[in-house]
């Protein structure tokens, strides 16, 4: 059903001066507008329709709620990946000197250089983008036009042919200077649509809050192997010195003639196994700390020293149902799931509503005329009201269903999931708690034995085969302490991602609280 309106101005009278200078001004002012290669008089079928089911443009389709969110283990189904979290944009040179970088500094450098929280904030602006889009199809839209057309027609061709009258016709010019507006005034999938996306923009602003978290976790976890590898260094130092002293002891005692060359050679390969592992751990250290570079976006020729130790501090009792009703409200990933779902929503109503009418309305204003000065004032007004009659196999409606059926399903599926991390960092909490304590014990035992075998061996009461073996379980011990300390770290500092409280509470998870 379609009503139209039109209506010409009466022809102007002859151009005086004042006239003249008016029209050329309004074609100097339109000439910056859209000019058509073609100019054509107005008339509705030029007309851009507004957007909405039953019409020439249906609006644009809302993209789909993001497949995945972040998860603990730091996953994510939006354009970043989990290996971008390992990257970051480097700005500025290295510097001469050597930096001194704590945990807080590195974890501050990632938050403004990690190259997936940088990914995730241009995915923000991207469904900004669609939102505005989708807001377009509501608001109204003005375009301008100037158009010259020079033509000459051919009436025989036509089958207009009168007696004495010349076929030919022109050439004659045409100047259209023309505005044209559209505007949906009542479409209701079109308003569900931006709804929408106006959920799928919220999700993704919670989804990079979210991702600021798994780069306190991705940080934290990169400094805390450096101080892992620089406790090993020092730990595998103290060993060597102690294998120089068990060999100086087997070379004495064999320049005396109490003891046989064997002890000196096993000494000796010791000593050597020793040194291997030494520039195993610093090499460990070096590539563990490129690592952290890349993670925070420092120069990897930049060389700096870790300040921080992150001593063992244990982390008070923490009820798992307490901390997983916490969660709930401050995990933004469950939120940015709960705006996935009301997305869906409200795509699963935009598909209803495409069998709704459309009301729309255009219209257009402009000059027309041979010339600026010879010109008539035309509009023309439309209104329009579209109803779908027939659209067989039509299965939108049934897809938006169920993308709103699997969006509730990874929402419900995602609150178990927190429950479940939570529940896991706990529980590696508490046996990494116990795992530092048994192999401190150990390392003191370990570090008796080792006196001891020394002893016997400087006393010529045993051979240096007992002081090589203590030596071994000496290195073991002291592996598995800096082992349980780093797991006892990084599962405090897990729970605190897992609470969704990693950027803003680390520093009372990994110093006990």
């Amino acid at each position: 059903m379609q009503v139209k309106i039109n209506r010409m101005s009466q022809s102007k009278t002859a151009p005086n001066a004042q006239a003249i200078l008016f029209s050329l001004g309004f074609w100097l002012l339109l000439a910056a507008c859209q000019v058509p290669a073609h100019g054509q008089t107005a008339g509705p079928a030029q007309q851009k329709q507004p957007s909405g089911p039953g019409t020439a443009t249906d609006s644009s389709p809302v993209s789909a709620a993001q497949q995945q969110l972040y998860n603990a283990a730091g996953q994510n189904g939006a354009q970043p990946t989990q290996d971008s979290f390992h990257g970051s944009i480097v700005t500025g040179k290295a510097t001469d000197g050597v930096l001194d970088l704590s945990l807080d500094d590195a974890i501050q450098r990632g938050l403004h250089q990690n190259l997936g929280l940088i990914l995730q904030s241009s995915s923000v602006k991207n469904y900004n983008g669609q939102r505005l889009e989708e807001l377009q199809a509501l608001l109204p839209t003005v375009n301008a036009t100037a158009s010259i057309e020079v033509q000459q027609i051919n009436l025989a061709a036509f089958g207009i042919n009168f007696p004495g009258l010349n076929p030919i016709v022109g050439p004659f010019q045409v100047v259209d200077f023309r505005a044209y507006l559209t505007q949906n005034l009542v479409n209701v999938s079109a308003l569900k649509n931006y709804i929408a996306a106006k959920h799928n923009f919220e999700g993704s602003k919670l989804t990079a809050e979210d991702a600021r978290d798994l780069v306190v976790l991705t940080a934290g976890n990169a400094y805390l192997l450096c101080i892992a590898d620089a406790a090993r260094i020092e730990a595998v130092n103290a060993e060597l010195a102690t294998s120089k002293v068990s060999l100086d002891q087997a070379i004495a005692a064999h320049d005396a003639g109490t003891s046989p060359r064997l002890d000196v050679l096993r000494a000796q390969v010791d000593y050597q196994n020793e040194q291997q592992s030494l520039i195993s751990a610093k090499n460990s250290l070096e590539k563990d700390k490129l690592a952290l570079a890349r993670t925070i976006g420092l120069p990897l020729d930049q060389q700096f020293r870790l300040t921080d130790l992150v001593p063992f501090k244990e982390l008070d009792h923490v009820d798992p149902q307490v901390a997983f009703t916490q969660a709930l409200k401050t995990r933004k990933d469950l939120a940015a799931y709960a705006q996935q779902v009301e997305a869906a929503n409200a795509e699963k109503s935009s598909a209803k509503a495409y069998q709704y009418p459309v009301v729309s309305a255009a219209g257009d204003y402009g000059d027309i005329g041979t010339t600026p000065g010879h010109s008539h004032g035309t509009f023309s007004a439309t209104g329009q009201v579209s109803v779908p009659v027939l659209q067989i196999a039509k299965t939108r409606g049934q897809e938006a269903d169920a993308q709103y059926q699997q969006s509730r399903d990874k929402l419900a599926d995602q609150i178990q999931q927190v429950n479940q991390d939570i529940r896991d960092s706990l529980l590696d909490i508490q046996s990494a708690a116990k795992l530092v304590e048994s192999t401190h014990s150990n390392v003191e035992l370990a570090n008796e034995a080792l006196s001891e075998a020394q002893q016997r061996f400087h006393a010529g009461v045993a051979d240096n085969l007992p002081v090589s073996q203590a030596q071994t379980q000496t290195e073991q011990a002291n592996d598995q302490y800096i082992s349980a300390l780093y797991q006892h770290n990084v599962a405090k500092l897990s729970l605190a991602r897992a609470l969704g409280v990693a950027q803003t509470n680390y520093k009372d998870y990994l110093g006990g609280k």
